[in-house]
């Protein structure tokens, strides 16, 4: 016990470490994660964008910020997938009989998913500057965008580690990963909400990924945040809290 708690953080870099091994080994995964909202991006900016009217003629800045959403978005099922692989072989209870830290293994996937979602993230935005994205931000805009964008993925990781820990199937862990995708499509990602029908601008005024989307997209611009940037902190921390008590009651019961 005394070993347990004085290494935890030894512990979960361990596990972290070997987290990420299997992803390089297969970097499909990280690929697989940014060709999806690149090809939306460039089907949005190239095809419909000279249709869609948002008060600006460079819509890829627009856009972009939704874009980053939607990858975190489409990570999560990976994460579902690794959590439920681990459980399904027993790997969890293999590390609870060594002297290690409990809920490391857990952490390492956690951190995985973080580490992951930046490098799909980074590879997006370059090709949105090579689209012709420009930002006007200094470096402590930039720095409040990566900590929110690092909110939303720990959100919607532990969402996602309470399917992978509670699945019976692998298509049921990977399903969470679905009703997500729609969030930023139905928000003010790709159009203003005020060209949208009552009630469905009702429903994206009052999600989460709006207030996030609109407080980057006021970040990158260097524009007055307003109140998104209190909804945006206040749903990432709130998700994060919820689904970290859930996440960790599913991981003692399943483990």
């Amino acid at each position: 016990m005394e070993t347990t708690k004085n290494y935890f953080f030894t512990d979960m870099n361990v596990m972290f470490g070997r987290s990420m091994r299997h992803v390089f080994r297969s970097m499909d995964t990280i690929v697989t994660v940014a060709i999806m909202p690149v090809a939306l991006m460039l089907l949005f900016v190239y095809v419909l964008g000279g249709a869609i009217q948002i008060g600006t003629d460079n819509y890829v800045n627009y856009l972009l910020p939704g874009i980053l959403l939607m990858a975190i978005a489409n990570s999560i099922g990976y994460t579902c997938f690794r959590l439920f692989n681990d459980v399904q072989k027993g790997i969890f209870e293999r590390f609870h009989s060594m002297p290690i830290a409990r809920s490391a293994a857990l952490w390492g996937h956690v951190l995985t998913s973080l580490v992951s979602n930046v490098i799909s993230l980074v590879v997006i935005i370059l090709v949105a500057l090579i689209m012709g994205f420009r930002s006007p931000a200094g470096v402590m805009n930039w720095l409040a965008v990566a900590g929110i964008l690092a909110l939303f993925t720990l959100a919607l990781t532990w969402i996602a580690a309470i399917a992978g820990l509670t699945a019976k199937s692998q298509d049921g862990a990977i399903a969470i990963a679905y009703p997500i995708h729609f969030l930023p499509l139905i928000s003010s990602a790709f159009v203003p909400t005020n060209t949208m029908p009552a009630r469905v601008r009702a429903f994206a005024e009052n999600q989460p990924v709006t207030s996030i989307i609109e407080t980057i997209r006021a970040l990158l611009t260097n524009q007055p945040v307003g109140n998104d940037i209190w909804a945006a902190l206040a749903w990432c921390t709130g998700i994060i809290l919820v689904a970290y008590v859930f996440a960790m009651r599913a991981y003692r019961n399943r483990v």
